[in-house]
C-alpha cells in the first residue's frame, strides 16, 4: 500500500467540498465558541431539505454533533456521512444563525455495500440534490431515467396527468422541461416498484456515472491551465471542466503533501509511465490546499487503509492532532467496511486491489477453508470468507439502531423479511425458470400453461403485500410521518386485508399440486425436459430442489398462520390490533384446513422424487401409497466389522445403501427389508457395540448401530411405527429392482466403502458457488457426513419455521462481526450480502450441529448471541432483538 505521508500542520482535521468557503465538521474538530451558556443550538439542514435544531455542549468535538444527528435518524451506517458548514471565520460570533448541512461524505463504488434501507434512502436524496445543483452531470437519457425513479419513489405508480402535474411543481434538474416526455415514458416502466426498490435502482444508475460522488476543487497545473481536482474511492482524479483527464490510483501514490498553496502528489517509480516523480498543482489559498489534502487523507483511510499488511510505520510528527489521536481516528471511527484495530487486516469489497481497480464482487467464497482448520470437508464447513461482507466493529454496536421495543413490531418485521424471501422464491419460477423454458423447446405448452399462469398472479399480489408491510413498518419506526406514528403501531389490519385478498387466489393455490405432478410426469416422459430441469437446478439461483419452489405458496400459508397465532397470544383482547389479528387468524386457518391434506400429500410426493435422484438401483420408488418416514446414517455389522451405510425407511420397506464415488454422487442400493413381519431387538450386550439393534425380517436379519442413544431411539420409534402400519395396511408390496443382491458386493465395492472419509467431499457441490454436474449437497449427503438422520416429521416442522433477516456473524478466532442477510430453510442457513441478491453466496447445513449460548469463558459479552458448533467448527451469531434471538 502506498504510504501517505502528512505534512505537519496546525489546526484540526477538516475537509472542504469545492472552493466555496465550506468545511466538513469532523471527529477531532471543536465546535465554534458560543458567547455564553453551557449549550449551543445549531440548525442542521437534512438531506430532505428540512431543518432540525440540535443542542450540544459548548466546545464539544464535532463528532458529538454528527452522532446526535445519526441517533436522531436511527442511522446505523453514519460513517458514510459528514457535516458541511460555511467558512469557519464567519460562524464564530453568531453560531445560532448558521445552518450546517448533513451530507454524504464517502461514496462507495458499489451501493450494495449499504446494508440499511435508510442509508440507501439518504444516498438517493444526495443524488437528487446533486442533480438539482448541477454536480451530477450526465446525458439526457440518464437524467430522465434517474428522475423517473425519483418520481416513482415520491408519488408511486404511473399516471400521466399526475406525473405532469408533479413535474410542473418540482424541478429536479435544470432544463427539466425538455426532458419531461422522456421522464414520463420511463416512469411508465416502473409500475409496482416500491420506494425502496426505486432508491436501489436510482443508485444503480447513478454509481455508473463519471461524476457520481465527485466534488470538484479548482486548481491549476504547472503550466497555469485551469483544472479541477477531486478524490474518490479509487484515488485522486483530475478534470478539465466535467471531463476526467487523469486518475492516480492509491496504489500509484507514494506521498501526498502540501506547501502553502501547492498540492503535491509523489508517485511510485514506474518504468512504463511518462509522468514525472512529483506532480504539482496550485490552489487558490493555503486553506483550500490544506482542506483538499485532508479530504484525500480521509478517503485513503476510509477506502484503502486495511487493504494490505503494512510495514512498521515510520514516526510522523503532528501538531494539535497527536499521532495517537490520528490513529484513533483511522482505526476506531467504526467504518462498516474496516476491520478493528485488534483484528487482522481484511480486504473489503470497498477496498481497491493492487492494480488500483475495484475488487470484483464475485471473489467472495473460500469453499475449502474453515476458520479453524485449513483442509476440512466443505460440506462440514461451507462458509463465507471474511472478505465477503462489511465488518461491524464493536464500537459500532454502541450506536445500535433504536428499534421499537414492542414484541408485535418484531413479529411484523418477521412478516416483512420472510415475505422478501418468499417473493424471491416465486421469482425462481416466474422469472428464472420461465426464462429458461422459453429459450428451449423442451416443455409442452399444456405444462407451461399449468405452471406459469398460476404463479404470476401470486407474484403480483405478494409484491403489493410486501410494499404495504414495509410502509407500515416505516410508520411504526417513525422513519416518515412521525407525528402519526402512534396510529400505525399494528399489523393485524394489513394482514387481514391481504389474507382476504389471498382467498381470491385460492384457485391458483389448488393448481400447484397438479403442476408438481404434471412436471414430474413430464420429466419421466421427456429426456430433454429432464435435462433442462437438471441443468436449471445447477444454477446458483435455484438454491433448493426445483420442485420445492412449486410448494412454496402452500408453505407460506403455514407461516402466516403461525405468525398470527403469536400475535393473538401476545395482544390482550383490549388491544386495538387484537380484533383484526383474530379475524385474520380465522381466515388463514380456514385456508390451511382446506389445503392441509393436499399439502401433506404433495410434500411426500416431492420428497420421494427428491430421494429418487439420490438413489441408483431402484426403478419404482414413487408409487401410490408409499410414504417416506426417515433417512439417515447407521453402521451395519458385517464380517468386515462396522461399515457406514445410508438407510431409507418407508411405510412398507427399509432400504440400505452405500455411497458411491461416482460422477453422479448417488447412493447405491445394497439391500431391502420388507417391514411386514419384522421385529426389533436391542442387542448391545450380544454384540458389544453401543446403540446396537437387530432387525429381523422374514427373509433376512441385519445388525445396525446408531451414532448415539438419541439417534437409536428415533430409529426404533419410527421403524416400530412403520411395522405397525405395514401390519394393518393392505398397501403396496415392496417391488424394488436392486442393482445387486443384498450384501453381495464385489471386492472393489467393499474397498470403496472403506475409503470414504470427510475429505472425499472436496470435489462435491457443497455450496452453490461451486457447481458441478452432480448432487453433493442434498439432505442425504449431509446426513451421511454428519452421521445423523432426519424424518418426514422434521421436514414438516421445518416448513413452519423458516426465517429471514439480518444476523451478525463471528468465527471462533476472529475479532469483528460481519453483517449478513441470512435465510434459514430446509435445515440450512443460506448467506447473502443483502436481501437484494438473487442467489446465496454460501450455505451452512445445520443437521448435526449443536445450538448453545456462549459461556463466560468465551468472552463474547454481547446480547442476543447464540452459538452453533459441530466438532471443531464454531460460529457465533447475533440477533437484533430478544424476539429474533428466541425465534
Amino acid at each position: 500500500m502506498g504510504e501517505i505521508e502528512q505534512k505537519p500542520s496546525p489546526g484540526s482535521r477538516l475537509g472542504a467540498p469545492e472552493n466555496s468557503g465550506v468545511s466538513t465538521l469532523e471527529h477531532g474538530q471543536k465546535l465554534p465558541p458560543t458567547p455564553s451558556g453551557k449549550l449551543m443550538s445549531i440548525k442542521i439542514q437534512m438531506l430532505d431539505d428540512t431543518q432540525e435544531a440540535f443542542e450540544v455542549p459548548q466546545r464539544a468535538p464535532g463528532k458529538v454533533l454528527l452522532d446526535a444527528v445519526c441517533n436522531h435518524l436511527n442511522l446505523v451506517e453514519g460513517d458514510y456521512f459528514g457535516l458541511e458548514f460555511p467558512d469557519h471565520k464567519k460562524i464564530t460570533v453568531r453560531p445560532k444563525h448558521v445552518v450546517v448541512k448533513f451530507v454524504v461524505k464517502f461514496f462507495p463504488p458499489d451501493h450494495t455495500q449499504l446494508q440499511e434501507e435508510l442509508t440507501r434512502y439518504l444516498f438517493a436524496l444526495q443524488v437528487k440534490q446533486d442533480l438539482a445543483q448541477g454536480r451530477l452531470t450526465c446525458n439526457d437519457t440518464s437524467a430522465a431515467l434517474l428522475i423517473s425513479h425519483i418520481v416513482q419513489s415520491e408519488i408511486g405508480d404511473f399516471d400521466e396527468a399526475s406525473d405532469r402535474e408533479h413535474l410542473a411543481k418540482n424541478k429536479y434538474i435544470p432544463q427539466q422541461d425538455a426532458l419531461e416526455d422522456k421522464i414520463v415514458e420511463f416512469h411508465h416502466n416502473h409500475i409496482g416498484q416500491t420506494p425502496a426498490e426505486s432508491d436501489f435502482q436510482l443508485l444503480e444508475i447513478a454509481r455508473r456515472l463519471e461524476m457520481y460522488g465527485i466534488r470538484l476543487h479548482p486548481a491549476k497545473d504547472r503550466e497555469g491551465t485551469k483544472i479541477n481536482l477531486a478524490v474518490a474511492n479509487t484515488g485522486i482524479l483530475v478534470f478539465q471542466g466535467f471531463t476526467k483527464i487523469n486518475a492516480f490510483n492509491w496504489a500509484k501514490v507514494r506521498k501526498l503533501s502540501f506547501k502553502r498553496k501547492r498540492f503535491l502528489i509523489k508517485l511510485r517509480p514506474d518504468a512504463n509511465s511518462s509522468y514525472q516523480d512529483t506532480l504539482e498543482f496550485l490552489m487558490a489559498s493555503r486553506d483550500f490546499c490544506k482542506s483538499f489534502w485532508k479530504i484525500c487523507v480521509e478517503h485513503h483511510a476510509f477506502f484503502r487503509l486495511f487493504e494490505e499488511p503494512k510495514p512498521k510505520p515510520k514516526p510522523v510528527l503532528f501538531t494539535i492532532w497527536s499521532q495517537k489521536e490520528l490513529l484513533f481516528f483511522f482505526f476506531n471511527t467504526s467504518h462498516p467496511q474496516i476491520g478493528s484495530l485488534t483484528g487482522s487486516p481484511h480486504l473489503s469489497e470497498l477496498s481497491i486491489n493492487s492494480q488500483g481497480g475495484a475488487v470484483p464482487a464475485s471473489v467472495i467464497l473460500s469453499p475449502n477453508l474453515s476458520p479453524d482448520t485449513k483442509q476440512s470437508s466443505p460440506l462440514v464447513s461451507p462458509l463465507l470468507n471474511d472478505q465477503a461482507c462489511p465488518r461491524t466493529d464493536d464500537e459500532e454496536e454502541g450506536r445500535r439502531k433504536r428499534f421499537p421495543t414492542d414484541k408485535a413490531y418484531f413479529i411484523a418485521k418477521e412478516v416483512s423479511t420472510t415475505e422478501r424471501t418468499y417473493l424471491k422464491d416465486l421469482e425462481v419460477i416466474t422469472s428464472w425458470f420461465q426464462s429458461t423454458v422459453s429459450k428451449e423447446d423442451a416443455m409442452p405448452e399444456a405444462l407451461k400453461s399449468l405452471i406459469f399462469p398460476n404463479f404470476e398472479p401470486l407474484h403480483k399480489f405478494h409484491t403489493s403485500f410486501l410494499k404495504e408491510t414495509e410502509q407500515r413498518l416505516a410508520l411504526w419506526e417513525g422513519r416518515s410521518n412521525a407525528h402519526i406514528r402512534g396510529d400505525y403501531q399494528r399489523i393485524g389490519d394489513v394482514l387481514l386485508k391481504n389474507i382476504q385478498g389471498m382467498k381470491q387466489l385460492a384457485a391458483h393455490l389448488w393448481k400447484h399440486s397438479e403442476a408438481l405432478e404434471a412436471l414430474e410426469t413430464g420429466i419421466r416422459s421427456s429426456r430433454r425436459l429432464e435435462n433442462l430441469c437438471r441443468d436449471f437446478e445447477l444454477q446458483k439461483v435455484c438454491y433448493l430442489p426445483l420442485n420445492t419452489f412449486l410448494l412454496r405458496p402452500l408453505h407460506r400459508l403455514m407461516h402466516y398462520k403461525q405468525v398470527l397465532e403469536r400475535l393473538c397470544k401476545h395482544h390482550p383482547p383490549s388491544h386495538p390490533d387484537f380484533r383484526d389479528c383474530r379475524a385474520a387468524l380465522a381466515e388463514i386457518t380456514e385456508m390451511v384446513a382446506q389445503l392441509h391434506g393436499t399439502m401433506i400429500k404433495m410434500e411426500n410426493f416431492q420428497k420421494l422424487h427428491e430421494l429418487k435422484k439420490d438413489l441408483i438401483g431402484i426403478d419404482n420408488l414413487v408409487i401410490p401409497g408409499r410414504e417416506f418416514i426417515r433417512l439417515g446414517s447407521l453402521s451395519k455389522l458385517s464380517g468386515k466389522g462396522l461399515q457406514q451405510r445410508m438407510f431409507f425407511l418407508f411405510n412398507d420397506v427399509l432400504l440400505y445403501t452405500s455411497r458411491g464415488l461416482t460422477a453422479s454422487n448417488q447412493f447405491k442400493v445394497h439391500g431391502q427389508l420388507p417391514l411386514y413381519g419384522m421385529t426389533i431387538e436391542e442387542s448391545e450386550d450380544e454384540w458389544g457395540v453401543p446403540h446396537c439393534l437387530t432387525l429381523r425380517g422374514q427373509r433376512q436379519s441385519i445388525i445396525v448401530a446408531a451414532s448415539s442413544r438419541s439417534e437409536m431411539e428415533k430409529w426404533v420409534e419410527d421403524i416400530q411405527m412403520a411395522i405397525d402400519l405395514a401390519e394393518k395396511s393392505s398397501g403396496p408390496t415392496p417391488e424394488f429392482l436392486a442393482s445387486s443382491p443384498p450384501d453381495n458386493k464385489s471386492p472393489d465395492e467393499a474397498t470403496v466403502a472403506d475409503q470414504e472419509s470427510e475429505d472425499d467431499l472436496s470435489a462435491s457441490r457443497t455450496s452453490l458457488e461451486r457447481q458441478a454436474p452432480h448432487r453433493g449437497n442434498t439432505m442425504v449427503h449431509v446426513c451421511w457426513h454428519r452421521n445423523t438422520s432426519v424424518s418426514m416429521v422434521d421436514f414438516s416442522v421445518a416448513v413452519e419455521n423458516q426465517l429471514s433477516g439480518n444476523l451478525l456473524r463471528k468465527f471462533k478466532n476472529s475479532n469483528g462481526w460481519q453483517k449478513l442477510w441470512v435465510v434459514f430453510t430446509n435445515f440450512c442457513l443460506f448467506f447473502y450480502k443483502s436481501h437484494q441478491d438473487n442467489h446465496p453466496l454460501a450455505s451452512l447445513p445445520l443437521l448435526g450441529y449443536s445450538l448453545t449460548i456462549p459461556s463466560e469463558s468465551e468472552d463474547i459479552h454481547k446480547d442476543y448471541v447464540f452459538k452453533l458448533h459441530f466438532k471443531s467448527h464454531v460460529y457465533y451469531f447475533r440477533a437484533e432483538s430478544e424476539y429474533t434471538f428466541e425465534r
